[in-house]
């Protein structure tokens, strides 16, 4: 068969099918044309998901006769220095028009800042009609109809007009967040009008996210290596069933990149089931030589120059935020308990306290003496020290298993943060009395982070190792062998021991204790496909740091055990000293609050 040229219209539409995966792919690369046009307003339209028609309107410098013939050829650009490295602009391929003309009905009608009047261009499906003269006052309005009604085999696949719509809202929440200071309308016969305003980025947080994220976000703020992150992620407690409100920018750019991903969830590892997801708006800045936007026509993903440079930033700050924040739980916990009590109420709890503004002893009980609190220790995690264990004591009960009831305790404990223990129900929940209201404890959840947090200093401390009876030698490319071996150091502290053993061999000699009996050919390959591919051996330590939360979800004070009362306050004590006490390792509260007023309310006082 011989080698025939294509024409252009079916090289149009080529590229087209990379470019303009669906109508949300349109109003992408409209708005993104418009924000590198300088645009502080931009108006959208859609018809029917946007199958029927986009409309794009914007303020920004518009396009002279000359610029708006040049606009709808392939590979005619305004962004591009002669760097294709140096990208400072969101657009810069020359694609996106002639694609879009290729399988539309696109009009154009544009007015530069120094023309007397405007120019419209015309192109039916890849067929460009001569500019002519138009009436616009400023900037540019861009009209795409009928997308894909000649391709058909295109427009079978989309999607309902309703998932259309949603696809390109979505698509417009990604931008807006970009660009605070740009006011966006999205509007049309298919939807409910949604108009932004121009503002920060936490009005423009607030307008898209909601402000119940607001009140339940950490900021975000780090350097590194000359990279920057900024930005908010909410707390652990307050997670949705899907990542679809984890929204990434790069250099003000949108993205959806799987590395990024990868990373938050190796962040929350510790927080959250790999069934939910925290909500978060991160932005990094970098110079663009260190970031490759060039990957896909349709720009979502992006390559880092250095990869592990950039997940070891973004874990290491969204850890160091959690950190920070301290005992924060979700304020869903106390609204929906408010709500609980009385349908329709709609109140927002406080904080009990804020990250570092409290340290409690270990200690602390009516009469003076000593709490029953032991430290969860772990001694080689073969043998584990007594995590926290009370002993059951005949406590008065009223009836059944419904409460417990304490004594008073002394009125100094009602300062601590979580307060006074005063009574236990159902033999799981602790009820303490703070100064400000009232505090409900689940007594599992709580000591479970606390066992945990103690068995997570114990791998930062090192690990003890299980010595081979007889070494197991593993097979591996010559550069896996080198990685191995560079990181042998780091290895031996997770308590692994390898050495080389020839060019294109390693010997496994010590495994980690914690981990019993594994498979050290099939570890060892995986931690070598992962040092060449982020430069870590961050998979053996998440392994590791699994294994110690399942351990402190079975070493923990389990529910149904009847506590006394200096057990329930040494609990609350060592809730209040241990980090990120907050929530339990599954992402759910340990204790949720209800202010005092709020209880009033319910009784209308």
């Amino acid at each position: 068969m011989s080698i025939v040229r294509l024409s252009d219209s079916m090289i149009n539409q080529i590229a087209a099918g990379e470019v303009v995966e669906r109508p949300a792919s349109v109003v992408k690369e409209l708005v993104e044309n418009a924000i590198d046009a300088g645009a502080s307003r931009i108006d959208i339209v859609t018809a029917e998901g946007g199958k029927r028609l986009i409309r794009i309107s914007d303020n920004g410098c518009g396009m002279a006769r000359g610029d708006l013939e040049l606009a709808v050829e392939r590979h005619c650009t305004s962004k591009l220095t002669d760097d294709l490295l140096d990208i400072r602009t969101l657009g810069f391929r020359g694609e996106a028009l002639p694609s879009i003309c290729s399988v539309s009905q696109l009009s154009i009608l544009s007015r530069a800042k120094d023309e007397p009047h405007a120019w419209q261009i015309t192109v039916d499906n890849g067929a460009v009609q001569p500019a002519r003269p138009g009436a616009l006052s400023a900037g540019t309005v861009i009209e795409v109809r009928d997308l894909f009604s000649r391709v058909p085999a295109r427009l079978k696949f989309l999607k309902s007009d309703r998932a259309e719509t949603n696809a390109i809202t979505e698509t417009i929440k990604r931008v807006a967040l970009a660009f605070p200071g740009i006011h966006f309308t999205l509007g049309g016969s298919d939807r409910s009008t949604l108009d932004w305003p121009a503002g920060t980025l936490r009005d423009r947080v607030r307008q898209i996210l909601g402000r119940e994220f607001l009140d339940n976000a950490m900021e975000v703020e780090a350097e590194r290596e000359g990279i920057l992150l900024g930005g908010l992620a909410g707390l652990p407690t307050f997670n949705r069933g899907n990542a679809l409100n984890q929204y990434f920018f790069v250099n003000g750019r949108p993205v959806r990149d799987k590395q990024l991903l990868g990373a938050v969830r190796g962040a929350y590892s510790d927080f959250l089931p790999r069934d939910r997801h925290p909500l978060l708006a991160l932005f990094l800045t970098l110079l663009p030589q260190e970031v490759d936007v060039n990957v896909h026509p349709a720009k979502a993903d992006v390559r880092f120059r250095d990869a592990a440079l950039v997940r070891g930033l973004l874990v290491g700050s969204l850890k160091r935020a959690i950190l920070d924040a301290g005992h924060r739980a979700s304020s869903e916990g106390g609204t929906g308990m408010a709500a609980a009590f009385r349908p329709g109420f709609s109140g927002r709890q406080t904080s009990a306290f804020e990250p570092g503004s409290y340290q409690a002893p270990f200690t602390d009980s009516p009469a003076g003496q000593e709490a029953p609190v032991s430290q969860t220790a772990a001694n080689g995690f073969g043998e584990t020290t007594h995590s926290y264990q009370p002993e059951i004591g005949n406590v008065s009960q009223p009836s059944g298993n419904a409460a417990t009831a304490v004594s008073e305790p002394a009125e100094e404990m009602l300062r601590h943060p979580l307060g006074a223990a005063r009574a236990q129900l159902h033999k799981n929940y602790i009820i303490a009395q703070t100064e400000r209201g009232l505090v409900i404890v689940d007594q599992h959840a709580a000591h479970e982070r606390i066992v945990y947090e103690a068995l997570k200093k114990g791998l930062k401390e090192g690990l003890p190792s299980q010595m081979l009876l007889i070494p197991e030698i593993v097979d591996l490319p010559e550069e896996d062998v080198v990685r191995l071996a560079e990181a042998a150091e780091e290895l031996a502290t997770l308590g692994l021991h390898v050495e080389q053993f020839g060019p294109g061999a390693v010997a496994v000699r010590e495994t980690p204790a914690l981990l019993g009996e594994i498979d050290a050919q099939a570890l060892v390959h995986d931690l070598a496909d992962e040092l060449a591919e982020w430069g870590s051996a961050q998979g053996l330590r998440d392994r590791l740091e699994h294994v110690a939360a399942t351990m402190a979800c079975h070493g923990s004070v389990r529910s149904g055990r009847l506590l006394k009362p200096d057990e329930m306050n040494a609990l609350l004590r060592q809730m209040e000293v241990t980090p990120n006490s907050g929530q339990c390792n599954h992402g759910r509260p340990t204790w949720v609050e209800l202010d005092l007023k709020d209880i009033e309310r319910l009784f209308g006082r």
